[in-house]
Parts: structure tokens; C-alpha cells; sequence
């Protein structure tokens, strides 16, 4: 064999013994998490990306990833994990203790990311990436002991010593493949049981009557246009943006809600039960990310049955800013640490805020927020609905700031006014002649009076609307467009119940909403 084939064989030895390393590290980290999927290596290491990572890389991965950008990024750290591990092994044929060094090194960053995690349980999280470090270093320091060659005894030939040394290699290989295979397997069955308790007790709950229904939508609020977005959004269809690379999965009978903080009298903690004992209401809702660029697809409608927020807040001696009270700004955590800070006035002026407990007539998705989450009508998101919600904090703006408004997004953030069209599509090629355009409009808790279109260069044409159901849900638009033969640029505007004409001023999502008008170009034939 010459000697550049020998040590390209080698090399090759080294990278396999360093994956496999990778892999057992991986598989033994997700075992020992199994009762914790919060605390494995790739979750952690993940989440303290995405909590360093600064504003606008965090909204570049959602424009162009969109719902997958959690995926890519845990691909993206396993692409990084298998590179360096390919790099370990190499070395390690020369420096098997450099080599193993470097994979407990990996284990010492992944356990300084567990602890740095705002939902960290403790030093017990720091136990899934030090279990997995030292197996991993364990089995690169074996496998490259396994793929040195073995020098040949007197009168043997050299390549068959070579060979016996790479037929123990690859025994010693295989043994570690299935043994971290089983390890990962293993640690995927505990990790579902520890959520079934989650699961069982969702598919159980029986959601009460409201108190106070939701109104009947007036006839007429879904138009008929082909293309047109569905009034209320299905529960599958909803947008779905956070931070969390692991849904968590949350007992419902476990579950509890304290609120406390600055003009809190009365402090109060909650379970499910009792939350579930009071009167609820029942309305229909339009949600807005405030990702969501202009003509964005981050928004949806759907029907919410929860606790009236602001009840809860004066039982517990809480007082609107403008009466008196201590506190500007809820601060409301997740069970993974996420806080959002949302303005008490806004939160106690009337408006339907509410904790949330069902979504379209069923109890909400994991993804959603199970068994509760918090959302006010009229303020994006990350601002208001927070998810899997755990305590209410009642403080003030100058003493805190919450996840998002460290990262220099805006500490108070009302939806602003926006309307999209829906149909026809970027770049369409519709036949001249009547052509439908419609989509939807929204300005929540100010509602849209009017939509308006124009196509090229020409004049304002009012739109068709459909019935308003509600101030804080969207409403549907349709324009019968008499289509000639070319290119035409279609644009929309929207005029809030205030009377405010949606501005053409483009801004991007940074830091407070995206603004300007939705504009398609189409190739009418």
C-alpha cells in the first residue's frame, strides 16, 4: 500500500472514531436527560445560541426559514458537532489524550449552557453533557488505540498486520455504534414517557362552558374568494414562532399560576382546577407575531376560551397605573424561562386580555401553550401571549426588562395597521378579464373600517369588506379587478376605527412591527 493510501486510510479510521464518539456522547447525553429533555446537550446549547444571537440574525432565520428555523439551527449544531468530531479523531491517531481532551471540553461548554439557562433546574441539568463527554472521550480514546497498526512480527507482511489491526478497529466500532444506538433508543422511550403524564392529562380535560360566549360571526364574514385566508385559522395552521427547541410538555396536574410583585396585596397561586372553577369568556381573537413582515404570514385568527386577566389582577389588590396602582408593566415567565412584559394598563382598560385554556373549542395544543397561556388583544405577541405561562410578576418598566426588549426590541408594542393580500400570488399569471383580489386587514382593538386598492400608478379604489366580527379580529377584503394584458403591481391599504390610514412608510419588523403597503406583481395574459 503506498503511503499517501495508508495514511488516507488512517485518516479515514480517525473520522469514523471520532463520529462514533460524537454519536456516543449524543446517545448517553439523551439517556441520562430522559427524565429532563430540557437539560440535553443539543437543547441547551441551542437555546444559549438563540439567547446570544442578536435581533436581526434572529429575524433574518425566521424570514427565511420561517417554522423550521428551530430545525435548522439543531442541524446546524449537529453539522458543527460532526465536523469537529471528524477533527478529534484525526488527532486523536497521534494524540488519543488531546483527542479525548477535546470531547470533555465539549462536555464542559455543554454544561455551562444548561446552567446558563434562565429555566435551569440546577446542577442536575449540567449532568446529561458531562455523562456524555466522558463516554464519548472513553470511546475515541479506545477506537484510536483500535486503528494505530499493529506493528508486524518478524517475517509477517506488513499490509496483513495493518489489516488485522483494522479488522479490531472495526469490531471495536461496531460494538460502540450499537451500544449508543441502544443508549439514544433508550433515551427517546424515557424521554416519551416522561411526557405522557402531559399527554394523558390534556386528552382528559373537559373544557368548561363559558360563562360569556363568544358572539355568533355575522353572516358573510368569510368571503367566497378563492385563495382567501380561512376566517378562523385550524389549530394545525396556526403560525407557530418562539424560542423553545423543546415543546415543553407540561401536567396539567401539576401546574401552577403565582401572581405576585409590586402592588400585589394579595398574592395568589392557581392551579388548573381552580382557574378552570371561574366564570370564563369566549372570543374570537386575531394573534400577530411581531416577525411578521408586510404581507407575512405570522398571524392568524382563532376561538379563545380563558380567564378573564385583569379579574384575577384585582383580586390579587392590583390597581391600573391611571387609578393609582405601583406597577406599570405584568412580566410574564414560561416554564422555560421566556419572559414577556406587557403594560397593566393595557391589560386592565377593558379589553378581552385573558389567561387562555382553549383554542377552537378544544384545550390548547403543546405548541400553543399548554395548559395556559396569556394573551392581550392588540399587542403583538412577544409583548403579550406568552406561552406554557407560570407566574405573574407585577413590577415597572425602569426596574425591568423583559427577554425581548434586552435584545433591543421595543419595551410596548400595539399592533399596527396592515392589510395583505391574499390572492392572486406573487407573480401569478391570471387570463385578462375579471380577476378577484382579496385578502384580509387588521388593526386589532381598533378594527378596519376601510381597505383600499390600487393598481400601477392609477387611483384608490375602495374594496369590498366583509362583515367586522369583532375590533380585535381581522377582516376580509375582495376587489373585482377588470385585468388587462401585461405586468401590473397590485397594492393594498388599510384604514384603522380611528380613523389612522395604514402608512406607506416601510420599517422592518426591528423594533417595534414591520410597516408599509403589500404590493403583487402579476403577468396578466
Amino acid at each position: 500500500m503506498s503511503s499517501f493510501r495508508r495514511i488516507l486510510s488512517r485518516s479515514a479510521l480517525g473520522a469514523l472514531a471520532g463520529l462514533l464518539a460524537a454519536f456516543t456522547a449524543l446517545s448517553v447525553a439523551e439517556l441520562v436527560a430522559g427524565a429532563r429533555p430540557a437539560a440535553g446537550p443539543v437543547t441547551v446549547v441551542g437555546g444559549a445560541v438563540v439567547d446570544r444571537t442578536p435581533a436581526a440574525v434572529k429575524d433574518f432565520a425566521i424570514r427565511t426559514f420561517g417554522e423550521s428555523d428551530k430545525f435548522v439551527l439543531q442541524l446546524g449544531i449537529l453539522a458543527v458537532v460532526a465536523v469537529l468530531a471528524v477533527g478529534l479523531g484525526v488527532l486523536s491517531l497521534s494524540h488519543r489524550r488531546t483527542g479525548a481532551a477535546g470531547v470533555l471540553l465539549f462536555g464542559v461548554l455543554g454544561s455551562a449552557a444548561a446552567l446558563s439557562r434562565p429555566d435551569s433546574a440546577g446542577i442536575g441539568d449540567a449532568l446529561p453533557s458531562i455523562a456524555g463527554a466522558l463516554t464519548g472521550a472513553l470511546a475515541l480514546y479506545i477506537l484510536a488505540a483500535k486503528a494505530i497498526p499493529v506493528p508486524a512480527p518478524a517475517g509477517a507482511d506488513g499490509e496483513g498486520a495493518g489489516m488485522w489491526s483494522r479488522r479490531g478497529f472495526l469490531a471495536a466500532a461496531g460494538v460502540t455504534a450499537v451500544a449508543a444506538a441502544s443508549a439514544g433508543a433508550l433515551g427517546r422511550f424515557l424521554t416519551g414517557r416522561q411526557g405522557q403524564g402531559a399527554v394523558a392529562s390534556r386528552e382528559s380535560l373537559i373544557l368548561p362552558a363559558p360563562a360569556s360566549a363568544a358572539p355568533a360571526l355575522p353572516r358573510g364574514v368569510q368571503l367566497k374568494a378563492a385563495g382567501i385566508s380561512a376566517f378562523t385559522t385550524p389549530n394545525a395552521d396556526f403560525y407557530r414562532v418562539d424560542t423553545a427547541l423543546t415543546v415543553p410538555r407540561v401536567d396539567a396536574a401539576t401546574w401552577r399560576l403565582r401572581i405576585h410583585g409590586e402592588g400585589v396585596t394579595r398574592p395568589r397561586t392557581y392551579s388548573l382546577d381552580q382557574l378552570l372553577a371561574r366564570p370564563l369568556i369566549e372570543r374570537d381573537i386575531t394573534l400577530t407575531c411581531v416577525s411578521n413582515e408586510v404581507g407575512g404570514p405570522y398571524i392568524g385568527t382563532a376561538r379563545w376560551l380563558g380567564v378573564p386577566l385583569a379579574d384575577l389582577l384585582r383580586e390579587a389588590g392590583v390597581r391600573r397605573p391611571s387609578q393609582g396602582g405601583q406597577a406599570d408593566q405584568l412580566v410574564a415567565r414560561s416554564v422555560d424561562g421566556m419572559t414577556l412584559g406587557s403594560p397593566v394598563e393595557d391589560v386592565m382598560d377593558g379589553r378581552d386580555a385573558m389567561l387562555a385554556v382553549g383554542m377552537n373549542g378544544q384545550p390548547l395544543p403543546f405548541d400553543h401553550g399548554f395548559p395556559v397561556r396569556m394573551l392581550v388583544p392588540g399587542l403583538y405577541g412577544y409583548v403579550s401571549a406568552c406561552k406554557w405561562i407560570t407566574e405573574i410578576e407585577l413590577t415597572t418598566f425602569d426596574a425591568y426588562d423583559p427577554y425581548w426588549v434586552k435584545r433591543n426590541w421595543a419595551r410596548k408594542a400595539p399592533v399596527k395597521t396592515q392589510a395583505r393580500i391574499d390572492t392572486p400570488k406573487p407573480f401569478a399569471r391570471p387570463a385578462a378579464g375579471p380577476v378577484a383580489l382579496a385578502g384580509v386587514a387588521w388593526a386589532q382593538h381598533r378594527g378596519i373600517t376601510r381597505v383600499e386598492v390600487r393598481v400601477d400608478d392609477g387611483p384608490w379604489q375602495d374594496a369590498d369588506l366583509a362583515p367586522q366580527a369583532t375590533v380585535d379580529t381581522w377582516r376580509q377584503w375582495s376587489f373585482p379587478w377588470t385585468a388587462t394584458p401585461g405586468g401590473h403591481t397590485v397594492t393594498v391599504r388599510a384604514t384603522d376605527g380611528t380613523g389612522q390610514v395604514q402608512t406607506e412608510r416601510r420599517a422592518r419588523t426591528i423594533p417595534d412591527g414591520a410597516s408599509g403597503w403589500h404590493s403583487v406583481f402579476v403577468t396578466v395574459t
